[in-house]
């Protein structure tokens, strides 16, 4: 969450327009077809929806990973047979930790900064990038694009109100599934058929790279393990990282992909890893503290000098143009709107952003409070949608004369805030010292010694939890794993 608000989780695999004529894919270990090239209707439809992509994922990076990332990538798409040229594919690195990366119409290639520090060499990077041309060069998905872009966190809580107003059912299904931000709505709509063709395409691709064909199926079992680990850090054990989250089970598509690597051949080609690991060296890891970080249950802006902390077994995900909160039965947004001096007003704009033209705010006065020093003002209405009701509230806080910040929080009917009573009373600012201790983390690669050990590398990780967890899924590494003197691995430091 930036200051007007970019950054961290958002939209996920999107694939290209279904257009006649798609590429078919072949029997494992035969020669794969080629794409038909890219279309002057898909450059467009790419080029219409890049910027909005890219700041949905907190914005570019531009780092001196870029180039090499770009140079990789390239050398996998031009594969697929959509271009032979290079050139013809433009290449994002995204401002955004979470494990991501995509493809859309017209050679757009996207890959968020969070994947690229999970992965340990070319051949995975490029593997991944396969995948997601794959999904483009087999025409996947007709509306794919228009889903991402319209699915910001803000957007998406703003039409299931307005849908709740009009009756037409859509506010329960938003609340079957809860508050998610665009990657979660995005990300399951392939199927079983076309994330194995992906799959396919993408070892396919790494063969003609003259990659290590291996490659996806190690990186697929990174993805399974960082996933096992975040909900092993949360708690929650039903956290899906985007590009994992689809139809096959994760370690079923590890198989597959080992599997069809053996069928194609190209397990003899190199990984690069030295190349890839020199390139990510100082890459910024985890969240960026200019959008603001989540560590553990709390959310802290050192820009906006401003933090609160979610109740026990909630979730949050820091998206776009709002923070996600979700619990029990209990889903809310932390956001922030333009804001003119009156708290009440602002209360009663933020309610009517929700409600949308055909909704109705209420006349009455929003209540007023003090939240740990911070004026505060709030106000309930109530919504039905399939015959449920509930409680929708807007509670704002005024930290300076030009700025106010507001949750939005839904919860069943007669409950008000349920459970987002403890979220509401932790909002508090912070002292400049305070923000001045919320720094970045970076991903170092360093040579192992004859002395060192898993543990005593691990013991350089910068959390305060889980070291040695964090430190073999991010170096790939199994739980049993030794290392050995001269070997260049991972570990973040501040």
């Amino acid at each position: 969450m930036r200051q007007m608000f970019t950054a961290g989780t958002a939209v996920a695999l999107i694939a290209a327009a279904a257009v006649p004529g798609a590429a078919q894919t072949r029997p494992a270990g035969s020669q794969v077809a080629a794409a038909q090239p890219i279309t002057a209707a898909e450059r467009q439809q790419g080029q219409q929806i890049s910027q909005e992509l890219i700041q949905q994922f907190g914005g570019a990076w531009t780092g001196p990973q870029v180039p090499y990332v770009t140079r990789v990538a390239r050398t996998i798409a031009v594969q697929s047979g959509l271009s032979a040229s290079p050139s013809d594919f433009t290449v994002t690195v995204l401002d955004s930790p979470v494990d991501n990366a995509f493809a859309t119409p017209g050679g757009y290639i996207y890959v968020t900064r969070g994947l690229l520090a999970l992965m340990n060499d070319e051949a995975e990077l490029a593997g991944v990038l396969g995948h997601e041309v794959g999904h483009v060069a087999a025409r996947h998905s007709q509306s794919r694009q228009r889903t991402a872009t319209r699915n910001s966190i803000l957007g998406v809580l703003g039409q299931v109100i307005v849908g709740a107003v009009a009756g037409d059912g859509q506010l329960g299904q938003f609340l079957n599934r809860g508050i998610s931000t665009g990657a979660q709505l995005a990300t399951l709509g392939y199927s079983r058929g076309q994330e194995t063709q992906a799959d396919q395409l993408g070892v396919r691709y790494l063969n003609g790279a003259r990659l290590d064909t291996d490659a996806l199926s190690s990186m697929l079992a990174s993805l399974a393990a960082q996933n096992s680990l975040n909900g092993q850090i949360s708690g929650q054990t039903r956290s899906v990282p985007a590009f994992a989250s689809t139809h096959p089970e994760p370690q079923a598509r590890v198989r597959t992909a080992l599997n069809d690597a053996t069928k194609v051949g190209g397990t003899q080609y190199p990984r690069n890893r030295d190349a890839f690991l020199t390139a990510i060296d100082g890459l910024m890891y985890g969240d960026n503290p200019r959008q603001g970080v989540i560590q553990g249950r709390e959310f802290l802006h050192p820009d906006l000098r401003i933090a609160f902390t979610a109740p026990q077994g909630f979730s949050m995900s820091n998206g776009t143009q709002a923070v996600s909160i979700t619990g029990g039965n209990v889903q809310a947004q932390f956001t922030t709107r333009a804001f003119t001096g009156n708290l009440d007003s602002y209360a009663r704009a933020a309610l009517g952003d929700l409600l949308g033209q055909n909704g109705q705010v209420p006349q009455t006065a929003a209540q007023r409070t003090t939240v740990n020093g911070t004026p505060a003002a709030y106000l309930t209405v109530r919504a039905t949608a399939d015959n449920r009701q509930l409680d929708v509230t807007i509670f704002a806080y005024q930290t300076a004369p030009d700025r106010a910040f507001h949750f939005a929080i839904l919860a069943p009917a007669g409950q008000g805030i349920g459970g987002a009573s403890t979220l509401v009373q932790s909002f508090r600012t912070l002292t400049a010292a305070q923000a001045a201790q919320i720094k970045p983390r970076y991903v170092r690669v360093v040579t192992v010694r004859a002395n060192d050990t898993v543990q005593s590398l691990a013991g350089r990780m910068a959390f305060d939890e889980y070291k040695v967890e964090r430190f073999l899924v991010l170096n790939g590494l199994a739980s049993n794993a030794a290392v050995r003197a001269g070997d260049r691995v991972k570990i973040v430091t501040y």
